[in-house]
């Protein structure tokens, strides 16, 4: 390939040099932030050798080369530009500007919570394992595997509370990642979050019983009663006082002298936040959290199968605009709440949506006699199906349009379908085939049949469509 004819041409297309604000790379994509996005040739770009895919999300332009591929061009793109100093993050920032208030704010839930995903995903999938040790009748009729195998009951113990860690101490993985993202000192953060999960604390899982028992514990401070509650799984009031902990810090790094800094920042950032975390933030964004775990559950539970529809219908445009982020903070607190809430309704239906956007792809592979589109969709269409659809969806789903209405279409039929008989997950995952093991093991049958029915109605469709789309191209060819 030539690759510094195909960055010159590329640039040609973005509409020049001038046009492009931020340039930057990862694994797969060139990442880009340019000033107007009209001067953008796409069809010219879709045309480049190596170009596999483009796609706009949150202020950026993204066009897909592959591995191997795309730090060739970018390399010949920042000889041309000059901007050869820039990283992701950079070309994200640059995007950001672009946005409206809303698209920041779940941005901004998104940097907080991607960094920690992988802990939330290895604690959600240990949880799966130990769910196959200690369902009865999943292998075996009436009995477990740690039933019909006491020597596993220890293995299954050990893997629960490895699986548990990362909820437990969720407070300070969030306070940490939240911290840094608000310009304030990650390690405070974590401080703070250690300080919300404190063992001298009441078990924020115990909570509700100590309420009905009227037995919380209370700091009693000159008549003033604090509740010595901690908040282990939660969320919201991580994040908030993690904010608050950012600009107490960076308001009285203005005002303290530098000599003292060290001493006095750190103590007073501390002391101020966790007296406001337990006075003020802690009660009553705890007491929000409840409502909107409640209120998500009782829309889910008294809509039943048309609010399933309607929300897997919904999810795939979700992915489009990085909304699908915050949801994260909402399943965090169905988990930790498992035992009232059973577990997250949400992961099924976004694993219905993700084999519904692969099975599109691949339909698209199958169909298509186009080597180039047919090399696309066939590997990301597998990609979907366990649980990546960012490469079917964007690569080719949304390109072509009748495949991306067919899959939000199939996955509005199969997230009702699952709704019908309430399918949860107990933990987090690879939302796709993979996903199996976090499901609830008396409802993994409904989980199964939901994807077959998601991948066959979104296959199925896509062909229909597709015939449809080409007999529309070969009329207007013969007029």
């Amino acid at each position: 390939m030539n690759y510094p004819s195909i960055a010159k041409e590329l640039i040609t297309h973005l509409g020049g040099k001038s046009n492009i604000t931020a340039l930057a790379h990862c694994a797969t994509r060139l990442r880009l932030a340019v000033a107007d996005e009209s001067l953008i040739d796409e069809n010219a770009i879709d045309n480049l050798e190596g170009v596999k895919g483009q796609f706009k999300i949150a202020g950026q332009y993204q066009v897909i080369f592959g591995s191997g591929i795309v730090n060739q061009v970018y390399a010949e793109m920042a000889k041309l530009t000059g901007m050869s100093e820039m990283s992701t993050n950079d070309v994200a920032s640059a995007g950001a500007q672009k946005q409206n208030i809303l698209q920041r704010a779940v941005k901004g839930l998104s940097d907080i919570f991607v960094p920690i995903i992988p802990a939330i995903v290895a604690g959600g999938l240990l949880m799966g394992i130990y769910n196959l040790l200690t369902a009865q009748g999943l292998f075996i009729d009436g009995l477990s595997l740690i039933d019909a195998n006491p020597g596993l009951t220890d293995l299954a113990s050990m893997i629960n509370t490895f699986a548990n860690a990362p909820f437990v101490y969720l407070p300070i993985l969030l306070a940490f990642s939240a911290s840094k993202k608000f310009g304030g000192n990650p390690f405070l953060g974590a401080a703070l979050g250690m300080l919300m999960v404190h063992p001298d604390l009441l078990n924020g899982w115990g909570f509700g019983g100590a309420s009905v028992s009227g037995s919380i514990p209370v700091w009693n401070i000159m008549g003033l009663e604090i509740e010595k509650v901690g908040y282990q799984g939660s969320v919201l009031p991580v994040l908030v006082a993690a904010f608050i902990l950012a600009k107490v810090e960076l308001g009285l790094r203005k005002v303290i002298p530098s000599v003292l800094d060290n001493l006095l920042t750190p103590m007073l950032a501390i002391f101020i936040t966790g007296l406001l975390t337990f006075t003020i933030v802690g009660p009553f964004t705890r007491d929000i959290g409840f409502l909107l775990g409640d209120g998500l559950n009782w829309l889910y539970n008294s809509a039943g199968f048309i609010g399933g529809a309607l929300f897997g219908f919904i999810y795939a445009p979700f992915v489009i605009t990085g909304m699908h982020h915050s949801f994260i903070a909402i399943e965090t607190q169905l988990l930790a709440d498992i035992a009232i809430t059973g577990g997250t309704f949400i992961f099924p239906i976004a694993a219905m949506s993700n084999v519904s956007q692969g099975a599109a792809a691949l339909a698209v592979g199958v169909m298509s006699k186009d080597k180039k589109m047919k090399g696309i969709a066939i590997p990301s269409g597998i990609t979907g199906l366990l649980g990546i659809t960012e490469p079917a969806m964007f690569g080719v789903n949304l390109k072509l349009r009748y495949p991306f209405i067919a899959a939000i279409t199939a996955a509005g039929l199969s997230s009702a379908f699952i709704t019908m008989f309430n399918v949860k997950a107990q933990a987090l995952g690879a939302a796709g085939i993979p996903g199996i093991i976090s499901i609830a093991p008396d409802k993994i049958g409904y989980y199964v049949v939901g994807m077959l029915i998601a991948f066959v109605t979104a296959f199925g469709l896509t062909i229909v469509l597709g015939l449809r789309e080409q007999a529309k191209q070969n009329v207007k060819v013969t007029a």
